[in-house]
């Protein structure tokens, strides 16, 4: 196992966009080759954004579920995203960036550079939705420069993602730090993710509780809604119970005795299944 940890450098001042109080980063979790795994394999590689309402990251149970991709032939990356104070779209071209990164990387590090995967959970999950929305967009690729299609990701993986901004389905803190207390309605539009999915949004695995009590089930019905009358490949898996935030849903990432579903723990199992069924 090759680790690192590395910034995401993008000139914010130079985008006329505030700079965050620290750099977000990119930990490295690399599955190296050797004689007994046939030398040269390519794998392909996840990009994961836990949650944290875009206040924080919950950065304590990325490695886990970071580690549990690994054993399954996974390379994995963790990126620590920016939050509040900084919004829209700071974190987001983070995740840009560290897509084209990888994807650069792919030659050094047997990276299947077709296969490069972003999962994310509940807020973390609309920053990696929101990057398979809008990939293409100029406001993303004016930025930081891209004409080749490197920041594109290849398939998302969403753990009771936030989706929508509609009344009595947003989740609003989440919102709030992203976009300020009082957003535009064109930034108001741009994050009902349900209502802007095109046909350049990659293949979607979802999986939520149907009683979420914090980011409700609606989020991923929606979306999936979306991604079928697009034509986008999905496999959407709503459990009957279950609190927020599960992760693993087991003692590996529980931060409290309710977060341990054992009917929710072959999520991450279906997801890889996906994954390299594309």
């Amino acid at each position: 196992m090759i680790y690192k940890e590395e910034n995401i450098n993008i000139d914010y001042e130079g985008y006329g966009l505030e700079a965050p109080p620290q750099k977000a980063t990119i930990q490295s979790y690399i599955v190296d080759s050797t004689d007994q795994t046939y030398l040269n394999r390519k794998r392909p590689a996840v990009i994961i954004c836990v949650g944290g309402g875009y206040e924080k990251v919950v950065s304590e149970k990325a490695e886990p579920i970071a580690l549990q991709f690994c054993a399954s032939g996974f390379h994995a990356f963790v990126l620590n995203y920016s939050v509040t104070p900084v919004r829209f779209p700071g974190a987001l071209l983070e995740l840009s960036k560290a897509v084209a990164t990888i994807r650069a990387s792919a030659s050094k590090y047997n990276i299947h550079e077709d296969k490069i995967v972003i999962c994310g959970f509940s807020a973390g999950g609309h920053l990696a939705a929101s990057l398979g929305v809008y990939w293409k967009q100029g406001f993303i690729q004016r930025y930081l420069g891209y004409d080749n299609d490197e920041n594109q990701p290849n398939a998302l993986i969403l753990g009771y993602p936030v989706i929508s901004n509609k009344e009595g389905i947003a989740h609003l803190r989440s919102m709030q730090n992203l976009l300020g207390k009082y957003p535009d309605q064109k930034e108001l539009e741009l994050f009902s993710l349900e209502d802007n999915v095109n046909d350049l949004v990659p293949p979607t695995f979802l999986w939520h509780t149907s009683d979420d009590p914090i980011v409700p089930v609606d989020n991923s019905l929606l979306f999936a809604s979306a991604l079928r009358k697009h034509e986008i490949p999905f496999e959407l898996h709503v459990y009957p119970s279950g609190d927020h935030g599960l992760g693993l849903a087991n003692e590996l990432t529980a931060s409290f005795l309710g977060q341990i579903n054992p009917a929710c723990q072959n999520w991450i199992d279906m997801a890889i299944r996906f994954i390299n069924n594309l």
